[in-house]
């Protein structure tokens, strides 16, 4: 119970150790490998997703009840930042693939990779500045 009222208000994807930090505050009896049961028992049982989230910190896996409506991923490739789009459209891809391949949809778990506003911002910061390296030397 302390896992999925961790997950579910945390207003974060959290990966195994997060969760068992945060679950050691609420019972400090709680041991690493409980957590790691836990979730494995949770997942097994179809309350929590897994998540990888492009992979942005690797090998990385990040849990999230599956309390709320389908949603797609969308992922900051360069700070990890993750938001969560919900929407019509997410439902109007399942319809087509039911329609064109005649899959019945049971869930859908949609990823997306890209840039947020603020990296984007960096980004095109970074791309404008004059190399400092280049013609400070005097040389040439």
């Amino acid at each position: 119970m302390i896992l999925l009222e961790l997950l579910d208000g945390s207003g974060r994807h959290l990966d195994a150790e997060s969760l068992y930090e945060l679950a050691k505050e609420k019972d400090p009896k709680l041991n690493r490998v409980t957590v790691y049961r836990t979730l494995k028992l949770l997942k097994e049982g179809g309350l929590i997703d897994e998540l990888d989230l492009m992979h942005w910190a690797g090998d990385q896996h990040y849990y999230e009840t599956r309390l709320k409506q389908e949603h797609a991923h969308i992922v900051c490739l360069r700070c990890g930042k993750v938001e969560e789009f919900f929407g019509e459209a997410l439902q109007n891809i399942k319809h087509q693939v039911e329609e064109n391949l005649g899959f019945r949809i049971a869930s859908a778990r949609t990823e997306m990779g890209g840039y947020c506003p603020d990296c984007i911002t960096a980004k095109d910061r970074e791309a404008s500045q004059p190399l400092s390296a280049v013609g400070s030397s005097g040389e040439g």
